[in-house]
């Protein structure tokens, strides 16, 4: 799991220098508004809502906050749709996107503008499969629990690797796993910061110190539109482009 390990220690990096708490609350503020229209508005019978209220928890949003975001979802939702694009940036590097959007023309029109002007390209629908696969994260401060008391109880759930980031460890399961590890971190009491299905790459592209920082720059640009929920890559992060992307 080294190619995860990078994965996660350069989102941990850039979240570190670029944190956007408004953008965050955004983005969680939508999926709790899907995960309304979907499943009602008590998180107690609705497994997805009460993952984004977690998951709001963990990024500090206000207890008010949230309450309002379930109010106003279930009062007049808005139309958001679920929208994935796959494409590739400088190198070959593979992207994969995830959108919640109330203006499909809009979002598919930002995102095509920033690949193309600078350098990456669009593909269709399905083409990224081989390279991304989908896989539970689970983040857990290592403040709120003594791991030897539950890694047995993670590993029956289906743990794949518990890796150790030093404030945190971080839980893998597979896609059909997440589920059942949700549910049993809720029995535990376990305090989650956060759960998700992320797309980590099977196979890692690598690159040019300086077709790194092109492909990352573009990066930050998607994940700076307001319809992005998530920007996933798989771009080989060495240490030569770590010490890079600190000097940028």
């Amino acid at each position: 799991m080294s190619g995860h390990n990078k994965w996660s220690t350069i989102k941990r990096k850039k979240g570190a220098l670029d944190a956007k708490r408004s953008q965050a609350f955004s983005r969680i503020i939508k999926e709790i508004t899907v995960a309304v229209k979907e499943g009602g508005g008590d998180p107690d019978g609705n497994p997805r809502l009460r993952m984004a209220i977690n998951n709001a928890k963990g990024v500090n949003m206000p207890k008010d906050n949230i309450q309002r975001a379930i109010a106003k979802a279930e009062k007049d939702p808005d139309n958001l749709m679920e929208l994935t694009f796959e494409g590739y940036g400088p190198g070959g590097v593979a992207l994969f996107i995830e959108c919640l959007t109330d203006n499909n023309n809009r979002t598919v029109s930002a995102i095509r503008t920033i690949l193309t002007k600078k350098g990456g390209s669009l593909g269709t629908n399905g083409s990224l499969a081989f390279i991304f696969e989908r896989k539970g994260i689970f983040t857990i401060k290592k403040e709120k629990v003594n791991l030897d008391d539950i890694e047995l109880d993670l590993i029956d759930s289906g743990a794949q690797n518990i890796e150790d980031n030093g404030e945190s460890y971080i839980v893998t399961t597979a896609l059909e796993d997440f589920g059942r590890m949700n549910k049993k971190l809720e029995e535990l009491k376990v305090e989650v910061e956060n759960a998700s299905l992320q797309r980590i790459p099977n196979d890692y592209k690598t690159t040019d110190t300086s077709t790194a920082l092109k492909l990352l720059r573009i990066v930050d640009d998607i994940e700076d539109n307001d319809d992005v929920q998530s920007v996933y890559h798989n771009l080989e992060i060495t240490d030569e482009v770590m010490a890079a992307m600190e000097n940028d």
